[in-house]
């Protein structure tokens, strides 16, 4: 017979469990001229994630192809990261969200004039452009995107803490928000790319609430006209334009404001008296129509700057979330450098070796020392990794941007390998030797940190 405090305990323990599972998000990519339903490719997906007994965490599955309605209609299927520090998870340990979408086309997009279509109105600078999401041009940003902080979940945490009050219908007398991220920080860390990775990630992930989303940059510089007392006109026109889309309730519209302080920078000067009072309007206008859209759930506005202190106290008290966003760590830059030798391996550039995860070269730097070159396949692997590792180091204390990360392969090639480069002779015995496409991830190594140490050289001449 069972006791009420061992019954009481195992309704307990059930209760934690279902508390403890762990909500993952798999999406699911369909091909461009795909014409099948996503409740069916959904379906179909959950029954073969069903038949798994552990999935990986993050992946990209594979064996989905032997399914011929997968098969015809999909074109990936990415199992995305999760809060869970596992490695992986079973299927009783998971709560699985699968999120069907189909890319639009990248050329897709909308602009939107300063000209008021008046006759005599000649001022037809671009003041934001529109373009559909998920979009195309966006695929694979948000994973490119690697952060000391856990800065990406942080901001989807946040879209779905504001969609929890909205729906349970929260009184903004006591309970406030106004849907305003503001990043900031140096240029080149990636703050802009990381605006626009969110808006195709809500895109995919709020695809069960809404049918379309959009992105919405707007060309700070273009909302100052040349005509005086016009700039305040601007911003109202501009925002109405955003209102009319956001009464698509059915639509969820993403606003990303790129260097907001050219915009807000202006009112503290204005009423200084040093600059003219159009700037102030241009601030005034831009806060009101804030305030207006924040009783919108399907909405949010982004903005970015490289000056935060330069923006108006007022709309930074705006912003819900204020997030810094530094220059990379030595672990982030050695994942960015990872990521840029793996993709030119995978395109044929360098001959393959397998390159060490974060975690492997950690391990490894704390048991082992570069050993010289070595034929021996592990000692090789070890060897690349524990270079990139004091690599991404030379390149933390030169303080490099995640923009200048990216461009070392390219610097490598062209100023220290050469295109001849690119071409391995081998040597086997008993044969003649052969030429192979592709360069020694050890001569890769080599241009890129003499790329390093000529950054580290200019660097010195802008001081």
């Amino acid at each position: 017979m069972v006791s009420a405090d061992t019954h009481k305990k195992a309704q307990t323990d059930e209760t934690i469990m279902e508390v403890t599972r762990w909500t993952v998000h798999i999406e699911v990519r369909l091909k461009l001229r795909a014409s099948a339903r996503f409740d069916t490719i959904r379906n179909l997906v959950h029954n073969f994630i069903a038949s798994s007994e552990r999935l990986a965490l993050p992946c990209t599955l594979d064996g989905w192809e032997e399914v011929p309605e997968l098969a015809s209609s999909v074109e990936k299927i990415t199992v995305c990261e999760s809060l869970c520090t596992e490695s992986s998870l079973s299927m009783e340990e998971m709560n699985i969200q699968i999120h069907v979408y189909k890319p639009s086309d990248g050329d897709a997009f909308e602009e939107f004039s300063n000209s008021s279509g008046n006759v005599n109105d000649d001022d037809d600078t671009m003041a934001a452009s529109l373009c559909e999401l998920p979009n195309r041009s966006h695929e694979g940003l948000w994973d490119s995107l690697i952060y000391a902080d856990d800065i990406k979940m942080k901001l989807l945490d946040y879209i779905h803490a504001t969609l929890v009050f909205s729906d349970a219908n929260v009184d903004f007398n006591l309970v406030s928000w106004n849907r305003v991220v503001l990043l900031h920080g140096p240029p080149g860390t990636g703050k802009t790319s990381l605006c626009r990775a969110l808006a195709q990630k809500l895109s995919i992930r709020l695809s069960h609430r809404y049918s379309h989303a959009r992105l919405l940059e707007i060309n700070s510089h273009s909302l100052f006209s040349k005509w005086f007392s016009e700039s305040g006109k601007l911003v109202q026109r501009l925002f109405t334009s955003i209102t009319e889309l956001v009464e698509e309730e059915d639509g969820f519209v993403v606003v990303l404001i790129d260097e907001v302080e050219s915009l807000t920078a202006a009112r503290v000067g204005a009423m200084a008296g040093t600059e003219p009072s159009d700037g102030l309007r241009v601030v005034n206008a831009l806060l009101t129509q804030l305030d207006k859209l924040k009783h919108r759930k399907n909405v949010l506005i982004m903005a970015t700057s490289n000056l935060v202190k330069a923006i108006d106290s007022a709309f930074v008290d705006r912003a819900d979330i204020l997030q810094y966003v530094d220059l990379p760590s030595r672990e982030a830059i050695y994942e960015i450098l990872r990521s840029c030798l793996c993709e030119i391996i995978a395109k044929g550039i360098v001959l393959p070796v397998s390159v060490p995860t974060l975690k492997q070269v950690q391990i490894y730097e704390l048991v082992n020392k570069p050993a010289g070159r070595s034929d021996d396949v592990q000692d090789r692997s070890k060897n690349v990794g524990l270079r990139l590792l004091a690599l991404a180091s030379a390149c933390r204390v030169q303080g490099m941007s995640g923009r200048a990360l990216r461009r070392l392969p390219v610097l490598a090639l062209a100023r220290y390998i050469g295109i001849g480069g690119i071409v391995h002779t081998t040597h086997q015995a008993g044969e003649p030797p052969r030429e192979r496409q592709g360069a020694l991830v050890e001569v890769w190594l080599d241009g890129m940190e003499k790329a390093v140490k000529e950054q580290a050289k200019e660097s010195e001449k802008l001081i």
